[in-house]
């Protein structure tokens, strides 16, 4: 089994996907519908609209809410990456911090609540 990306369930798939464009600064393809995001290597992001996943499959996300997931990204400097997005309009859940595992991170928090973990290895002994 080959893991090759994460879906995100929304109701609002167009401020979702240009969120997620900013943050990675990446390209992004999509509609109200459905969008994808390409990732570093063979991954991705797909966002989709609550009732595009209701169209595919009925009842599939009566049971389901916003906001259940983390979503982690290494980057090469955290501290850039930070300061890069520290005065645009996004909801800051913890500023930069480094731990004894050897990460240095932040935390924001993406329009339906899922946390975005930005991260550097600081000790790359430690994983």
């Amino acid at each position: 089994m080959k893991f090759t990306g994460v879906c995100l369930i929304t109701d609002d798939v167009i401020s979702l996907m240009d969120f997620y464009k900013n943050i990675l600064q990446v390209e992004a393809v999509g509609d109200e519908v459905t969008a994808r995001l390409g990732v570093e290597g063979s991954y991705h992001i797909d966002i989709c609209s609550r009732q595009g996943m209701e169209n595919l499959a009925p009842g599939s996300t009566s049971e389901i809410g916003h906001g259940g997931c983390t979503l982690e990204f290494e980057v090469d400097n955290v501290d850039e990456e930070y300061e890069r997005l520290k005065n645009q309009n996004i909801k800051f859940i913890k500023l930069p911090s480094t731990y004894p595992w050897g990460r240095r991170s932040f935390w924001i928090q993406d329009l339906d609540g899922n946390i975005v973990n930005i991260f550097t290895n600081v000790n790359r002994g430690i994983a």
